[in-house]
């Protein structure tokens, strides 16, 4: 376990690193003693200097859904972390992609809540209840934290991506919002298109078997720390693609058939 005073040295160097767009070494090498909790305190710590600044808390992110995820990163759990409130990008606009160090685009659907989730014990049936519409969604991940070791080309550990905001840096919202009801959430699927060209295609089914779980899943996991997901806040379910790179003049156009088009271009 880490000290407070290391927690705080640690989120304020993700800070910096964020609005500095540079990459730290992983902090798992630095410090082996460090925890799944450790990453969890390190993110709350950088989300209070977010605050500090006027930033907003719009929402959540849910990642490492997918088992062949959880797998690669040893654990047997997603993560989660903060949505800031810029970090939201007007659907079919421009997005600078100096924001940014190294970004990746994943497909998502994301979650409107029209009242409040307050675990534990909160049930797939609850999420679906509280849940105002249902959006296709692209977030847009990013590593201040570097993904493989500058040197050794060792992978980061699961700590390091919880530490550093699960890797979120983005969302775009888009297509046609629908009420949770309205389609079998698990068979909502969408191809992502890079330039022109299909980079990935995935079905929703592929977050937990259900993408409304990941919202269960992270509104029992949070209550222990007296937090719950409010009306209004966004939660984005988990990934059912890998990861896209881009670059500047890249446009990432994600169609999901009747649940309309999610599109922006890097400039």
């Amino acid at each position: 376990m880490l000290t407070q005073d290391q927690i705080e040295t640690l989120a304020r160097e993700l800070y910096h690193a964020r609005k500095q767009r540079r990459q730290l070494r992983h902090f798992s090498k630095a410090h082996p003693q460090m925890t799944v909790e450790d990453g969890y305190a390190i993110q709350r710590a950088w989300v209070r200097l977010e605050q500090a600044d006027g930033r907003v808390i719009r929402g959540r992110k849910i990642g490492l859904t997918s088992r062949a995820m959880q797998l690669s990163s040893q654990i047997d759990e997603p993560d989660y972390a903060p949505l800031m409130d810029d970090m939201f990008f007007d659907e079919g606009g421009d997005i600078p992609i100096g924001r940014f160090i190294a970004p990746r685009i994943e497909v998502e659907l994301a979650f409107v809540l029209g009242r409040p989730l307050q675990g534990p014990g909160v049930t797939l049936f609850d999420v679906l209840a509280a849940t105002d519409y249902v959006s296709p969604a692209l977030e847009i991940i990013d590593a201040r934290i570097e993904q493989f070791d500058r040197e050794t080309k060792a992978p980061r550990k699961v700590y390091d991506t919880i530490s550093d905001f699960a890797a979120n840096a983005g969302i775009v919202l888009g297509g046609r919002p629908v009420r949770p009801d309205a389609v079998d959430l698990r068979w909502v699927g969408a191809m992502l298109f890079k330039n022109g060209v299909v980079e990935e295609t995935g079905l929703a089914a592929g977050v937990l078997n259900h993408p409304a779980a990941g919202v269960v899943w992270l509104a029992n996991k949070i209550a222990p720390h007296d937090e719950q997901l409010n009306a209004g806040d966004v939660v984005l379910a988990g990934s059912f693609t890998r990861p896209t790179t881009a670059v500047a003049g890249d446009t990432l156009h994600a169609d999901y058939g009747a649940l309309g088009t999610v599109s922006f271009r890097f400039v």
